[in-house]
């Protein structure tokens, strides 16, 4: 009777190990899906600036025409 009640309990710790290792997996995902939110955020503000950049260029190439 003993061993089987440490056997059952043995399995139910081993049950709420395993829960807990599929909700650490499950954290680690979505921190992995944030992480890609994040770079891809960088990547269109990175764009957005060369954009700002390539007009500012624009803008100063008009204005030496329009000066010479």
């Amino acid at each position: 009777m003993q061993v089987d009640a440490f056997t059952m309990q043995a399995d139910t710790f081993t049950m709420q190990a395993d829960t807990f290792t599929m909700q650490a997996d499950a954290f680690t995902m979505q921190v992995d899906a944030f992480t890609m939110q994040v770079d891809t955020f960088t990547m269109q503000v990175d764009a957005f600036t060369m954009q700002v950049d390539t007009f500012t260029m624009q803008v100063n190439a008009l204005q030496m025409l329009t000066f010479f």
